[in-house]
């Protein structure tokens, strides 16, 4: 489950020169192979800044375990509700203007999200039930693997905003450059919040299920001698 993002932007006034060089065939054939290697890249560079935090919970039993999480887990402000685990985002905008006599162009973007992951850590008693830990430790990792996935969800959506702003047109003023920077934002963000609630939905959906096949995978590890019992 993921918090409703921050948005911070921030602008600067730039002048940018470009320069032309000259390539014979072999170089043309390599900046074809090279462009052919990127269009298979994922859009966008966008930077990532994440940190994790934890949560203890206790108990013996698994009903204990989820009156823990229910009673201490993150409070969502999208639900109003606690979550067993949490991301909580913010994406920042910097866009530099080159400025000319007639025009104004987006020079640069560069877009980072700042994400706080929030886990449940559980304090394990000394002589937990086999079957408690086993649980445990497959809903841990599914709840992880949510919260990351959240944070994918965020990267990429914020390199696709820093793909779209490059790749604006000038305008006859910086004013309407920014507003177009503005109305592109929105746009992009407006779709990433879609995107995150639709994966919440979908990962509500099929909870059980995939608890029960995770379970069923990790029992089969344990049998093989892959993983500790």
């Amino acid at each position: 489950m993921c918090d409703p993002p921050k948005i911070n932007s921030v602008a600067s006034a730039t002048a940018v020169a470009q320069g032309r060089q000259r390539g014979n065939m072999m170089k043309r054939s390599l900046l074809c192979a090279l462009m052919l290697a990127c269009s298979a890249l994922p859009a966008g560079t966008a930077n990532l800044v994440k940190t994790y935090s934890y949560f203890s919970i206790g108990g013996r039993t698994l009903d204990d375990i989820g009156s823990q999480l229910t009673k201490l887990g993150p409070r969502v402000k999208s639900t109003g509700m606690r979550h067993p685990g949490a991301t909580q985002m913010a994406f920042t905008t910097r866009v530099s203007y080159a400025e000319r006599s007639n025009s104004c162009a987006i020079a640069d973007a560069d877009v980072t999200v700042k994400v706080k992951v929030i886990l449940p850590e559980w304090r394990r008693p000394r002589k937990a039930d086999a079957g408690v830990r086993l649980f445990w430790d497959t809903l841990s990792a599914d709840i992880k693997r949510h919260e990351d996935r959240h944070v994918e969800i965020a990267k990429n959506h914020a390199g696709e905003l820093e793909d779209a702003l490059k790749a604006t047109h000038p305008r006859k003023t910086c004013q309407e450059a920014k507003a177009k920077a503005a109305e592109i934002s929105a746009a992009i963000l407006a779709k990433h919040d879609r995107a995150q609630m639709q994966f919440d939905r979908v990962e509500t959906i099929n909870f059980e299920s995939r608890i029960l096949r995770l379970l069923r995978y990790r029992m089969k590890r344990i049998e093989n001698g892959r993983l500790p019992g």
